[in-house]
């Protein structure tokens, strides 16, 4: 046989595709440990690439070809996976990763603060090693312009203020600061505690409270998911206690919605009164696990919130369920429950066809009880005062507490806990110490980018579940953000529209195509109203989940209320 042959045939026997190299292989397992005798399991995917991108500043090539065997996943698995979420930094091995990455928020109370303007400064000021990103919404409104040096928040950002957080990044040795310093309304699990903290949740487990009392509670309250779409929390529990077991429980806490920041400000002060109402949810729900599903972007309430649950572990009140708190990656789709339900089992978070509803086919194939953070956060207190005590907060005939995250014009901005049904103008008065000095009311967006934006004379509105609809709005998660004369709701509306094209999953061709064509029209002088209407009915009638069905909110209510500010 010649050579020519002989190399044939060797090359035949060769292993197909990238071979994992041992000092990778190395590194991988030094990072998430040698794999047990079944396999690292799928579900740990997003977990193993977080921590290889903390490690590594970004995931190498060679890192991901390795992860992939040990795994036991084909390396296809693991790129669609790490190619689907913004916070993962995919890198070539002849690339260098960068030192710190610097993100900036772009939301829309940040860009009125003027967060375009710190991107461009702050990106011709810093060295070659910093990362400098323009972010969806982080979260923080309260503070725009908000920023994040690596895991690190930085409020109210400046340049100089940027440079010093960026200095010191470069320079850390050690690890984080502790995140529980910078709060000194704290509430420990030792006080929580004192305070008579876990007794209900004690009773509820042990029999002496019983469950069907409990959700009659919660139903005479009516309570509602506080996560948006405000599907009443007692009968969830009921349809999921009704289902066969085994039965599972997720809590979303990735409040991606911009405007949004109510679950972190309670997370970062209060955790055990949510960390009690989810274990008597999943009591009285019959649910034998709890997997809790953290934004990305809350480093510190996810070091504080693994610490305190270590601690309650540690010393538990009563039998505890599993208990596993799961990391998002930059994914505002992933506030869908199906779509957080995927991501949970270590896949692209892309929303699931109903039916089969995931109360009946949920997380790991098992009936699933899904819940927002607040909905959580008000069940103690529901459950001891008693049902009428929620029930009968509420103005203008509604009913109940709304936690409302409020940013932009206004004097005090934060979150801020007032009756449901209260009005723009009563929030914006009472609550906010009213409009910022020189500024006076002209547009306010309700719930969020996907609540649509409304005009000055209409700031009587009862802002509640089922008020805003016949204005072409709707509440949401309560993210209000207030315009002034200073601002345009057009810019506003593009501001969403650029969002949701940057965040579709890609799943289906009417949202992912149409988020993206409406953006591009919506930067012309004179909006093209025709070709935008058919756009919006298609992804309103034809996308498969929320955020499709929304995206045309802004966009009719400038059609509507600020026809003088899109020409034509």
């Amino acid at each position: 046989m010649t050579t020519a042959g002989r190399n044939s045939m060797q090359r035949l026997w060769q292993l197909k595709g990238r071979q994992v190299e041992p000092v990778a292989q190395k590194e991988v397992r030094a990072l998430i440990g040698s794999p047990p005798p079944d396999g690292h399991g799928r579900e740990l995917l997003i977990e193993c690439l977080h921590q290889l991108n903390d490690h590594y500043h970004g995931l190498f090539e060679r890192h991901l070809v390795a992860l992939a065997s040990e795994m036991k996943l084909a390396l296809v698995e693991v790129y669609e996976v790490a190619t689907f979420y913004h916070h993962f930094e995919l890198l070539r091995d002849d690339q260098t990763a960068p030192a710190v990455t610097l993100r900036i928020c772009s939301g829309q109370s940040c860009a009125m603060a003027g967060s375009a303007e710190l991107i461009a400064s702050i990106s011709e000021a810093v060295v070659d090693a910093v990362s400098v990103k323009s972010a969806p919404c982080l979260g923080r409104c309260e503070h725009a312009p908000a920023a994040m040096v690596r895991q690190s928040a930085v409020p109210h950002a400046t340049l100089q203020s940027l440079q010093q957080a960026i200095a010191c990044e470069l320079d850390r040795a050690a690890g984080l600061p502790d995140p529980v310093s910078a709060h000194p309304d704290w509430i420990s699990l030792q006080s929580y505690r004192q305070q008579g903290g876990y007794a209900l949740a004690a009773a509820v487990v042990s029999g002496e409270e019983a469950p069907e009392a409990v959700m009659v509670a919660l139903e005479n309250s009516g309570l509602r998911g506080l996560g948006g779409a405000g599907f009443p929390a007692g009968r969830k529990w009921r349809i999921v206690r009704d289902q066969p077991a085994p039965r599972v429980m997720a809590v979303n806490i990735d409040e991606g919605e911009p405007g949004t920041f109510k679950d972190r400000t309670y997370l970062e002060r209060d955790p055990h009164r949510f960390l009690e109402g989810m274990l008597i949810a999943a009591q009285v729900a019959g649910t034998e696990a709890c997997y809790i599903y953290l934004r990305d972007e809350y480093h510190d309430a996810r070091r504080m919130l693994a610490r305190e649950i270590e601690a309650l572990q540690a010393d538990p009140p009563c039998p505890l369920p599993h208990i596993e708190l799961r990391r998002g990656a930059g994914a505002y789709v992933c506030g869908e429950e199906s779509a957080m339900i995927e991501s949970i089992e270590g896949k692209r978070g892309e929303p699931r066809l109903r039916p089969p509803y995931i109360s009946e086919v949920g997380l790991f194939g098992r009936p699933t009880l899904e819940h927002n953070f607040e909905t959580l956060y008000w069940v103690r207190d529901i459950l001891e005062r008693g049902p009428q005590w929620f029930s009968d907060q509420g103005r203008h005939g509604r009913h109940g507490l709304r936690s409302y995250s409020v940013s932009g014009r206004v004097k005090n901005p934060g979150v801020k806990r007032a009756p449901a049904g209260i009005t723009l103008q009563e929030l914006v008065d009472e609550y906010c110490g009213g409009m910022a000095e020189g500024h006076s009311l002209y547009a306010y967006l309700p719930g969020g980018a996907s609540g649509g934006i409304l005009p000055a004379h209409l700031n009587q509105i009862p802002l509640d579940f089922d008020t805003l609809q016949p204005y072409g709005c709707f509440i949401g998660s309560a993210a209000v953000v207030v315009l002034s004369q200073v601002d345009r709701a057009r810019d506003a509306a593009l501001n969403a529209m650029q969002f949701f094209a940057a965040e579709s999953c890609g799943q289906c061709t009417p949202c992912r195509v149409g988020t993206a064509k409406a953006a591009a029209l919506m930067t012309e002088p004179v909006w093209d109203n025709a070709t935008l209407e058919d756009l919006c009915v298609v992804m309103a009638d034809a996308s498969i989940c929320g955020l499709g069905q929304a995206a045309p909110n802004p966009v009719r209510c400038v059609q509507k209320y600020f026809a003088h500010e899109i020409g034509g």
